[in-house]
């Protein structure tokens, strides 16, 4: 197995350059701290989806019994109710309630972080499949553990990345930060179309010859 071949597909695949204005949004009514938690969170997150997938991502698909291609279905679902939100530009998740309350704050970044900025923005079925693709080509120890070690890499990229997010969107400003949400927001619909395409059609390949 070539070691170097999963850093460059792990690195085009998250892209966290790409997720930057995804997590201006869903950030932008947060306070400094809350938004530091929410990029360590999704940094570890990140570094932990690569790590279990690179370990037992295999197992833990047979487990569950789930596919990949549902795991594509879910996500682009997931996806889909986002880009609504950012085609009205509505922030993620902001509840009258969870501005009264830090602690329900708090939880709510920390959720953020997870769904959807890390899964499935960063990390999604495209990196899940490409670990499991590698692990499988692993032969010995030391290989899986390098595949481990990727997670970190990628889990710094996204933490330096979007801690310079705050300079972006001073650089924009409001007005900037509302028209790239509502692009953005455009954007990711189209993906989530794909995403839930591509994942039907695997799921009921008669759909293929209908579309």
């Amino acid at each position: 197995m070539d070691i170097y071949k999963p850093l460059v597909a792990l690195l085009a695949i998250v892209n966290p350059i790409g997720v930057v204005p995804f997590f201006i949004h869903f950030t932008q009514n947060f306070s400094h701290e809350q938004r530091r938690r929410t990029i360590r969170v999704s940094a570890m997150t990140a570094f932990l989806v690569i790590a279990i997938s690179a370990v037992a991502g295999l197992r833990v698909i047979e487990f569950f019994s789930i596919s990949l291609a549902s795991f594509q279905v879910g996500g682009g679902t997931l996806l889909l109710i986002g880009a609504i939100q950012m085609l009205n530009a509505q922030p993620a998740e902001s509840r009258k309630d969870d501005l009264s309350d830090g602690s329900s704050k708090a939880d709510a970044g920390a959720s953020i972080a997870v769904v959807p900025l890390t899964i499935p923005l960063l990390t999604g079925p495209a990196t899940i499949s490409t670990m499991v693709i590698y692990a499988d080509k692993a032969r010995h120890w030391w290989e899986l553990a390098v595949l481990v070690s990727y997670g970190v890499v990628v889990g710094l990229a996204t933490f330096v990345v979007f801690s310079a997010s705050g300079r972006i969107a001073k650089v924009l400003g409001k007005t900037g930060i509302s028209i790239m949400t509502r692009l953005m927001g455009l954007i990711l619909a189209a993906l989530a179309v794909e995403l839930l395409s591509e994942g039907l059609v695997k799921l009921f390949p008669v759909l293929a010859f209908h579309l």
